[in-house]
């Protein structure tokens, strides 16, 4: 049987982590207090690698290497691999998905600042990744190092962030971008909704086929950026590159739209689903369709986590 001692001595030190395992344990105390920001993070960057990289090969090849049909199946691809990367977070990669699950679904408002800001950062990551990748085809295709334009036959600003059409009006810019983010977040909740037939695992699966449907449906006018962090992240690295001003005021400073009507469009199109479909918890089943908490602006009632919190405490 041998001495009982040694073998509880060999156990301990077994047991004892070494310097190198402490600091492991630390990292993963900060991996896990930060969870929602690196899954958020590096699910946006996988979209805009797959997404701005789909866009830049078939730009940058002169059409060569693959048509406006590639673009819709490449993003597509992004946002599916970019949701399982950020599925611990809920793979929201959008600002506007964000709040409209603050709105409805009861995710912790808290949040919505941390989720936006990783987005954005992860979006200026994948876009700089990207130009870093394709730096010597940017400089062949406009021409020479240092030359980089924002319209014109060789322009390539476009693979970066949305620009839209020339026949485009401003009210046509923004409905566009309202009805396609409208329509993102209608599909999303129902895709999420266990009362009706429910997407389960299958989500990122049919979040490319939305996402391609969306860009194959509704992409032509205004590139259907349908996300802030999407645009504007991307739009900020061009501007940071080399672009210059114009890519502010290309069509008649459009970059204001697809970070606004998004936001209109997720909330129209989640309210949409929730009055007509659902039947979960959701401030529109509620009376006064849940218009009784702007009159109330008390924690209590706009909080998504303050009755949680007050019954963990109790």
């Amino acid at each position: 049987m041998g001495n009982p001692n040694i073998h509880d001595a060999e156990r301990a030190i077994f047991l004892t982590p070494s310097l190198e395992e402490e600091e492991l344990l630390a990292w993963s105390k900060i991996r896990n207090y930060c969870q929602d920001f690196f899954s958020e993070f590096l699910g946006t960057m996988t979209l805009i690698l797959f997404g701005d990289g789909v866009v830049a090969q078939v730009v940058l090849s002169g059409g060569t290497k693959g048509d406006y049909q590639s673009i819709s199946w490449g993003w597509g691809i992004a946002v599916m691999l970019g949701v399982y990367v950020g599925g611990k977070s809920g793979g929201h990669l959008n600002p506007a998905v964000t709040l409209a699950n603050c709105l409805y679904r009861g995710h912790p408002w808290r949040k919505l600042p941390v989720y936006a800001l990783a987005q954005l950062l992860g979006a200026m990551a994948g876009a700089a990744i990207v130009y870093g990748n394709y730096k010597s085809a940017f400089d062949a295709f406009e021409g020479g190092a240092g030359i980089r334009t924002v319209t014109g036959p060789t322009a390539t600003a476009g693979v970066f962030c949305t620009y839209p059409a020339p026949f485009m009006t401003r009210t046509g810019m923004f409905f566009s971008e309202f009805v396609a983010s409208s329509i993102l977040m209608f599909c999303i909740f129902a895709l999420a909704d266990p009362n009706n037939i429910g997407a389960g695992n299958l989500m990122p699966l049919c979040l490319f086929f939305l996402i391609f449907g969306i860009g194959a449906c509704f992409g032509w006018e205004t590139g259907y950026a349908i996300n802030l962090a999407r645009d504007f992240g991307p739009r900020l690295v061009s501007y940071m590159i080399g672009y210059g001003h114009e890519v502010w005021s290309a069509g008649g400073y459009y970059f204001w739209i697809p970070m606004v009507a998004p936001f209109l469009g997720c909330a129209f199109g989640g309210f949409l689903y929730d009055v007509f479909i659902f039947t979960g918890p959701s401030p529109i089943n509620t009376p006064m369709l849940g218009l009784q908490r702007l009159m109330r602006p008390r924690r209590s009632v706009w909080s998504n986590t303050h009755q949680s919190t007050i019954e963990t405490k109790v």
